[in-house]
């Protein structure tokens, strides 16, 4: 295969040599060169120009991009009834993920509370919105954020809180959460008792009395809150994506409302279901790493075998995307396959073609790191061409 080399140098390159590159279909040693944010050539082999960073054998590969996270949150609230400084959350939140090789995040914020609710039902994505946008005008920002809307179908203000956003508000992901007690992530009420109870410090009745809360609360407003999500997404331009998909009935109503990402199904059957209506399938890389579902549900890995697994989320842990996608491609025996789980394949699930992938043109979001004893180590994030971790 022939391979692009390097040409029309300048003294503004920036060359990295002696690197493993990751391309979309393999890996080659050579020299990559960066030019006014962007990627301006690749080269095939173990010459280091004058200038050149030397490697050392080290893996260069596409900045990570992350769809799903609940960093953001715990940042804000690093304890039960804690609310943090935004503005020191947030700029904290971001050196996470770039410190962690993520260059493209798309942070989520739930929408959709209960009046008179504290914690998890409070209300909060807007305002978090307008001071993440205030603190990314500023420039105090390292990586790309965009927003992630989780709707919570299961709350009373769902409506109105999607209104509150427009196209300037960079809205990449509206997700349809559907939280009923006892189906999809929670079909075991025991699970969802002691996630609850302990996250929350219920005693066993107002767990029960939440229980039926919940309820009453999909059975007033499910119908109207899920179209109402569905319309929202369609006129934000945004990625609609379903959530916990447990059935193929379930994966059948999530196609006809044109979802085209499935977070986290629970099951093999909904997996099957939706690679078989072309939705891509998202799982969590704790899971992953783990072994396991903390609720019980489909093992990340058994999707992955199955060859129904497309995308990989960090989820709960940011340091987690990086070594899950070098987890896959030990077991698939294909680095760039693993590589492309949270590069190319969830650039892709968002319309987002300038990045995800090492190739001319393309935006200058790198990674560089090594593997000792197996395990990944980040060396270097590189964002539009700068350092930034």
């Amino acid at each position: 295969m022939a391979r692009p080399s390097l040409k029309d140098q300048t003294m503004t390159d920036i060359l990295f040599a002696n690197a493993r590159i990751v391309l979309p279909e393999d890996t080659i040693l050579g020299i990559l060169c960066l030019r006014d944010g962007r990627i301006a050539d690749i080269s095939e082999g173990g010459a280091i120009p004058e200038g050149a960073t030397d490697c050392g054998g080290d893996f260069l590969a596409p900045g990570l991009i992350e769809l799903h996270t609940d960093n953001l949150e715990r940042h804000i609230q690093p304890r039960p009834g804690v609310d943090w400084p935004h503005a020191a959350a947030i700029v904290a939140h971001d050196a996470e993920l770039a410190g962690c090789g993520i260059t493209t995040v798309f942070d989520a914020m739930r929408v959709g509370s209960i009046p008179g609710k504290t914690g998890d039902y409070a209300k909060y994505a807007r305002g978090l919105a307008t001071e993440l946008a205030q603190i990314r005008a500023r420039g105090g920002l390292r990586i790309t954020h965009k927003l992630h809307l989780r709707a919570e179908v299961c709350s009373e203000t769902l409506t109105a809180e999607l209104a509150e956003f427009d196209a300037g508000d960079e809205v990449g992901i509206v997700s349809l959460m559907d939280h009923t007690p006892g189906q999809r992530q929670f079909r075991d009420l025991s699970k969802l008792e002691q996630y609850v109870r302990g996250k929350r410090g219920m005693s066993e009745a107002e767990f029960a009395d939440h229980v039926t809360k919940l309820h009453g609360l999909r059975e007033t407003y499910g119908a109207q809150h899920e179209a109402a999500t569905v319309a929202r997404a369609r006129a934000l331009g945004a990625t609609l994506a379903s959530h916990d998909d447990t059935t193929a009935e379930q994966v059948a109503t999530s196609a006809g409302y044109g979802i085209r990402l499935a977070e986290f199904p629970t099951t093999l059957e909904a997996a099957r279901a939706c690679r078989a209506a072309g939705i891509a399938v998202m799982m969590g890389a704790p899971n992953l790493i783990r072994g396991g579902s903390h609720s019980g549900n489909v093992a990340a890995r058994d999707l992955a075998e199955a060859g129904l697994l497309d995308v990989v989320s960090s989820d709960y842990v940011p340091a987690a995307l990086l070594s899950a996608a070098v987890l896959l491609g030990d077991l698939w025996d294909d680095l760039p396959r693993g590589l492309a789980t949270v590069t190319a394949a969830p650039a892709a699930a968002t319309g987002l073609t300038d990045r995800g992938r090492i190739a001319p043109g393309l935006r200058a979001d790198l990674i560089r790191f090594a593997r000792i004893e197996g395990t990944p180590v980040l060396r270097e994030t590189w964002v539009a061409g700068r350092r930034v971790a």
